[in-house]
């Protein structure tokens, strides 16, 4: 996985992108583009690094995520071994210039600027909200022209006007050097290959090609967290998955997902998720059967 700066084609007739993607699992390298974009997943599971958050997603999420703001959804091991799981999802990318000259001029427009702002986080879409944009998402694609360039304001209307939305990313992490994407999505990508494995803070800096203080440094103003808080947050996230799998015990989840030993396994997953291993899982289990 290289990651790059990304631009979605743009037709000459056309001022912003609207896309329909399947793939057996999403090819997309760790990224980032000076659109700001809608992403609905219609389809897969797996999970989602926007900024400096790592949470699952689902059919159904719903992102809009600012210019620069580096991300990556990535599958679940098995889309990249079954050939008959199918990943998609309805993807626009649009920038400000989409609407014309002085548009954000206008006082009607203020509003409008505000959602932008926050979407440097990254917006997650809730409730009733998600709902509405993912059917007016679907209808876009089958728009083209003033009734296509109208649905986005429609779907912008609707977010502005919603409170029902989390940010994703817990600070705005911008990124504009393609140079710097590659080599933290180096480092990414070796987490997500390796984080089962035995991964010490200098194994990271060899994958940077960085000293090992250098790379602390740089890795922790960029991510907003230390390497090792990144790494935890990884094995958590798997462990997570599989505590609700019910496959494995506590003992084997831990482990499987790269934890030196159950008690710092224990107390990683409290600290993080506020809850023992052996509760997230009756919690999940109670959720699914009430």
């Amino acid at each position: 996985m290289k990651p790059v700066l990304e631009h979605l084609p743009k037709k000459s007739a056309e001022s912003f992108v609207v896309e329909y993607f399947e793939f057996n699992y999403y090819p997309n390298p760790w990224h980032f583009h000076p659109e700001y974009e809608l992403v609905l997943v219609t389809e897969s599971v797996g999970k989602r690094f926007i900024g400096d958050r790592i949470s699952d997603f689902m059919p159904g999420d719903l992102a809009l995520i600012g210019p620069n703001l580096p991300h990556l959804y990535r599958n679940h091991d098995e889309y990249y071994h079954n050939k008959e799981l199918k990943a998609s999802s309805i993807v626009v990318h649009f920038q400000e210039s989409s609407f014309g000259d002085n548009f954000f001029s206008l006082p009607e427009t203020a509003a409008l600027q505000t959602l932008f702002s926050k979407s440097s986080r990254g917006i997650d879409v809730k409730g009733e909200t998600n709902r509405m944009v993912s059917l007016k998402m679907h209808e876009i694609l089958t728009l083209k022209d003033f009734p296509r360039w109208f649905k986005l304001l429609e779907i912008l209307n609707i977010l502005l006007s919603s409170d029902e939305y989390e940010y994703i990313s817990g600070s705005g992490v911008k990124w504009t050097s393609e140079k710097e994407s590659e080599r933290m999505g180096k480092v990414v990508n070796f987490v997500m290959k390796n984080f089962n494995k035995d991964i010490s803070l200098a194994d990271a800096a060899d994958v940077a090609n960085m000293a090992e203080n250098s790379f602390s440094r740089y890795f922790s103003q960029r991510a907003r967290k230390p390497f090792v808080k990144y790494l935890n947050e990884v094995r958590l996230s798997h462990a997570c998955k599989l505590l609700i799998d019910e496959k494995m015990s506590v003992v084997e989840i831990c482990y499987e997902c790269g934890f030196n030993n159950l008690s710092n396994f224990n107390k990683q997953f409290k600290q993080n998720l506020k809850v023992s291993p052996s509760d997230y899982q009756k919690q999940y289990l109670k959720t699914t059967l009430s």
